[in-house]
């Protein structure tokens, strides 16, 4: 990377006072919100190829599983490409790919074949993977280790404001303002709002692409790093934290994915899709308030302690939508988003904390495990199709309950590496 500023360099939470991490925290953060508001449309383009093509729930749940499968194909591959090349050329092949991703479904709606839907948001993901592994430790790097997982709350809390503000875009875009859109539209509403994006991503790539940004020495000098000898299966608290990570993401993605099928029965809601799709935003909004409160509350509170209780809120929230209808049922599963604030971004912080120059490989296994959100949505919809739709919320509890158990185990497991590598 000829551009980075030699004088910028530095090593985690070791020489990192006196620098100014204005300019780089700013540019990553435009990152979150961007592939925050691409995620989040799928939950808008769900139901509107499920009515295009007249999809069964578990055939819909196809697009988040294509979509968040390739986490699991790339993750890997994108982790080494960080280390070999740099979390700056990290960050412009993610935007590069992205945008090609979002370029093929032109010929999608043109041919109007699901499975090339599938695959253009294939691709999509695939460069949105290569976002992830670069900037979250690329983020939790500029600055102190301990404030690391504030760092990263701060980052996802515009993560957020891109998925608050992405439904309301998309549900427009996709359904029309006034209404559920023309039946002979069909699937070409989603042109636009793609062809937009991928202009939105080549544009960003060539502001990256002149950018000077710090580097990380101590996550790229393997001689300096005391774990250089260790093998990241001896890191319990990475090895559980993928599996946290996998629950987390795969019960967010479930809830978020459904709720417009969910609003839309005549005991929850009875709301028409176009009118459903705009309380998406409350779920996403409020996590996004979650992680501006959460930015700020990390800064004293210990994060597994904060992990935990927002877990035991959730699991109790769930519970209340499963039992209620009407109103309680709807505005419980939506408060969920709140407390799903900080998970993210502490899971993560927390799971790679005294990884050293391993810290770009556990980031690609923190990432890979985002493939939950492929798996967890499509088992909902497997029990949805098979029981119900409000029955089929058990399944992300099940994944809370696990996260629960990491928030109280985490601290042991982490001690337990630092002795090894001490």
């Amino acid at each position: 990377m000829s551009e980075i500023n030699t004088n910028q360099s530095f090593i985690t939470g070791g020489s990192a006072k006196n620098q100014n991490y204005a300019l780089p925290l700013t540019a990553m953060t435009t990152l979150f919100f961007l592939w925050g508001f691409i995620t989040v449309l799928n939950d808008v383009l769900i139901p509107r190829l499920k009515d295009v093509f007249d999809l069964s729930y578990t055939e819909a749940m196809m697009i988040q599983f294509c979509f968040f499968s390739a986490y699991f194909i790339v993750s890997l591959p994108a982790g080494m490409l960080v280390k070999r090349f740099g979390y700056k050329n990290g960050v412009l092949s993610g935007l590069i790919v992205a945008s090609i991703g979002c370029l093929l479904f032109y010929p999608a709606v043109v041919v109007h074949e699901y499975w090339l839907f599938l695959s253009a948001l294939f691709v999509l993901a695939a460069g949105i993977t290569v976002l992830q592994v670069s900037a979250n430790p690329y983020v939790a790097a500029l600055g102190p280790e301990k404030t690391a997982s504030s760092r990263l709350n701060l980052a996802q809390a515009l993560n957020s404001l891109g998925t608050t503000i992405g439904p309301a875009v998309g549900g427009f875009l996709l359904f029309g303002g006034a209404g559920a859109l023309a039946a002979e539209a069909g699937a070409d509403a989603v042109k636009v709002p793609y062809l937009m994006l991928a202009a939105a991503l080549l544009t960003i790539a060539v502001v990256f692409a002149f950018l000077k940004l710090p580097e990380i020495t101590a996550h790229t000098e393997e001689q300096d790093c005391k774990v250089k000898e260790h093998n990241l299966l001896e890191a319990p608290h990475l090895v559980m934290g993928v599996v946290a990570i996998f629950c987390y993401v795969g019960a967010e993605v479930a809830i978020g994915s459904f709720l417009v099928n969910y609003f839309s029965e005549g005991h929850i809601a009875g709301l028409a899709e176009h009118e459903a799709a705009k309380y998406i935003s409350y779920y996403w909004g409020g996590a996004m308030i979650g992680r501006f409160i959460g930015s700020a509350a990390l800064q004293k509170v210990a994060p597994s302690k904060a992990l935990l209780f927002n877990t035991i809120c959730i699991v109790t929230l769930l519970a209340v939508t499963i039992l209620t209808d009407g109103t309680v049922a709807m505005w419980s599963v939506l408060a969920i988003g709140l407390f799903n604030s900080i998970m993210f971004p502490t899971i993560f912080s927390i799971a790679i904390e005294g990884l050293g120059s391993l810290t770009s490989k556990g980031s690609g296994w923190l990432c890979l495990a985002i493939v939950g959100g492929a798996i967890v949505p499509l088992l909902q919809g497997l029990f949805a199709d098979f029981v119900n739709i409000q029955l089929s919320f058990i399944i992300p509890a099940i994944c809370y309950v696990y996260i629960a158990w990491y928030a109280i185990n985490v601290v042991k497991l982490s001690e337990r590496w630092t002795r090894k590598v001490s």
